[in-house]
């Protein structure tokens, strides 16, 4: 008998490790790169480890990034039903972010069995590492780069028609993903007042790839502009612009909120930009919009929230692979920032089951067709992109995130807002 047949499989080596970590009874389904498998025939998914090299991540980082870059890199999958097996991880995982000390030194003797020491692999090319100040424009420009510039064609493929990349409003449980999409823009517009009166003039803070402006310039006749610091999205936006008719009324620009100055409009939109604030810039944040306004203008604040906020930062998979410096602000420090820039906070809703819906279906385009994704944006990001959205999914459906929009008013000398009885006015 030869010494490999001799040798324990890797199902029984790791075996030890995985049920410390998840559980005597073990969630998911779990194949080998020797083909020995663990766990429950009938499981929600299955975990595929295809090097002894997820072990080797896990030693030198023994946290959420060694899963992460694993993951990232293809020596680990996902396969069966994507969010349940999330979910059914996530329920059975220590709330402990590290290897507690006994799971540290299990996964060491296993990688010592397995031959997975060594010295640390690199990390995939799809990591970043941001560079300078926290949230200063040079960093916040390459932040926003790094997410989304990574290809239009990329982006369309999952966003469908409306090329719009945040949360949907479905109105009925028959509604499609793009009339889920309008019905939020034309919610947005009707809050800002736009169905008042054409020729308003509405600022749009990471207008994305246009959808809104070109939505309140064709319905409402609005004058738009919309500023983003992606530069793939400002050349497809104004093609986009142009192809809707609407090139004399809307302008799209490349620029940094806090280089907007000298300029008067009728309401300002901002659609799930302001995760890209930060906290400590919060405040310049609402005051520089705040002066952008006149008396009864309007802001809609659509943002997703977290209870006690959340700052992505450290060994995470978020920062470094998808919202780099990315911060999820409660919707508490939101309402009494906007007061202290002179607002007056005249709704709040939530949208957080809108939210994991919107999700559900983009995973759902993007899973239809995954070869094409590869091929526009490579492999790795196509599964960055994958798993965040659906962990995300499973976060909302659960209420560890939130999404709210938050209406602001500037009363005018009359104290007259213009702002209708009830939300009929708004549907």
């Amino acid at each position: 008998m030869s010494d490999a047949s001799r040798r324990p499989s890797a199902a029984r080596i790791l075996e030890p490790l995985l049920r410390q970590l998840l559980g005597r009874d073990l969630p998911v389904r779990f194949v080998f790169w020797d083909r020995s498998e663990l766990g429950p025939d009938k499981a929600p998914g299955t975990i595929r480890l295809r090097s002894p090299n997820v072990l080797r991540r896990i030693v030198w980082s023994p946290d959420e990034l060694g899963l992460a870059r694993a993951f990232v890199a293809g020596e680990m999958d996902v396969e069966g039903d994507l969010h349940e097996t999330l979910e059914s991880l996530a329920r059975a995982v220590s709330s402990t972010a590290r290897l507690r000390p006994r799971a540290l030194a299990t996964a060491l003797g296993a990688a010592l069995s397995l031959g997975a020491l060594g010295l640390p692999l690199p990390p995939p090319d799809a990591e970043t590492r941001p560079r300078g100040h926290r949230h200063s424009k040079g960093r916040d420009a390459s932040a926003i780069g790094h997410h989304y510039d990574v290809g239009n064609d990329f982006y369309a493929l999952f966003l469908g028609p409306s090329m719009t990349y945040s949360c949907a409003r479905f109105p009925t449980e028959s509604s499609s993903l793009e009339e889920a999409q309008e019905s939020k823009h034309d919610l947005v517009c009707r809050k800002l007042g736009l169905a008042e009166r054409p020729g308003k003039r509405l600022l749009d803070v990471g207008c994305g790839w246009g959808s809104l402006v070109i939505h309140a310039a064709s319905r409402y006749r609005a004058e738009a502009v919309g500023i983003t610091l992606s530069r793939q999205q400002a050349e497809r936006a104004r093609a986009r612009v142009e192809e809707a008719g609407v090139a004399g009324e809307v302008e799209i620009r490349l620029q940094d909120y806090r280089d907007l100055a000298g300029e008067s409009f009728d309401a300002i939109s901002s659609v799930g930009m302001f995760e890209h604030v930060g906290s400590d810039q919060t405040a310049r944040y609402f005051s520089t919009l705040r002066s952008l306004l006149g008396p009864g203008g309007r802001l809609v604040n659509h943002a997703i929230s977290k209870v006690g906020s959340s700052r992505l930062q450290g060994r995470t998979f978020m920062h470094h692979y998808v919202f780099p410096d990315g911060e999820l602000i409660d919707v508490g420090e939101v309402v009494l920032a906007m007061e202290r820039a002179g607002f007056e906070v005249r709704d709040v809703e939530s949208l957080r089951e809108h939210y994991a819906r919107t999700l559900r279906a983009w995973v759902a385009n993007l899973e239809a067709q995954l070869d094409k994704a590869t091929a526009l944006a490579g492999a790795e990001r196509t599964r960055v992109w994958r798993l965040y959205m659906a962990a995300s999914a499973n976060n909302f459906e659960r209420g560890r995130l939130g999404v709210h929009q938050v209406l602001g008013v500037v009363d005018s000398a009359e104290g007259w807002s213009g702002m209708p009885l009830t939300r009929a006015g708004w549907v």
